[in-house]
């Protein structure tokens, strides 16, 4: 099992965002997390990635618990954060920002190397726009600069907080596309996308999470058809 999240509870003040929530991700899948707005989603990426401490329970990353380490120290273990609304540093350039991805790794060969054989690979426009300001760019543009900057850190397990959001659709099959490549690339993914069509096409297995609990679990083949799944999230 590459990653455990065993019964959390994280709170916010005296709130509580979830509650005893337990989630298995093994090495090489893509597990989804669903749910509407408010639910939990984006507090249960944060109790991962160290930018929210559990309250109680643990998280096991290659089977060291990682729920009382601080951002960086998770970074450098292999767990890369993409935050729900891009997040780049708009006045910092394209490949500024990229670097800063690679601020804890060593080897500066590698990361070049990794500039052009992972990022540049999988964001071919990013390419042509190193010298852009990344507040320049269009949302689809912020987004795969984003994706990028968390790829240039080597990571193992990649968290996506929604990649689609206030993307157009012809956008939004392309980043669907990209976290298909990424995957194959050999990145395992856990993706928080409120495009409950999309995440469960593109996913293994997938949680849906309900007012801070885990209400349905599953492969996600099966949520797809799954009637209460398909009325609450799926339009139909």
């Amino acid at each position: 099992m590459l990653l455990e999240v065993k019964d959390i509870t994280v709170h916010y003040y005296k709130v509580s965002a979830v509650r005893n929530i337990s989630i298995n991700v093994e090495d090489g899948e893509i597990v989804a997390l669903v749910g509407s707005n408010g639910a939990g989603k984006t507090t249960t990426l944060r109790a991962i990635s160290g930018l929210k401490h559990p309250t109680t329970g643990e998280i096991i990353y290659k089977g060291q618990r990682i729920d009382k380490l601080p951002p960086h120290k998770i970074n450098a273990l292999g767990i890369a954060m993409v935050p729900e609304g891009r997040r780049v540093f708009p006045q910092m350039t394209v490949l500024e920002n990229l670097l800063l991805g690679a601020f804890l790794r060593k080897d500066k060969d590698v990361v070049q190397k990794d500039m052009e054989e992972v990022v540049f690979k999988h964001f071919p426009r990013l390419k042509e726009r190193t010298s852009q300001a990344a507040g320049t760019l269009s949302g689809g543009e912020q987004q795969m600069l984003a994706m990028g900057r968390a790829l240039m850190s080597a990571p193992k397990l990649l968290l996506l907080d929604e990649p689609s959001l206030g993307l157009s659709p012809i956008m939004c099959m392309e980043i669907g596309k990209i976290i298909r490549d990424i995957h194959a690339g050999g990145k395992t993914v856990i993706l928080v996308e409120q495009n409950a069509r999309m995440a469960l096409a593109l996913s293994h297995h997938a949680y849906v999470i309900e007012t801070g609990n885990i209400a349905l679990t599953g492969p996600a083949k099966e949520l797809l058809k799954n009637d209460d799944v398909k009325k609450a999230y799926l339009g139909g």
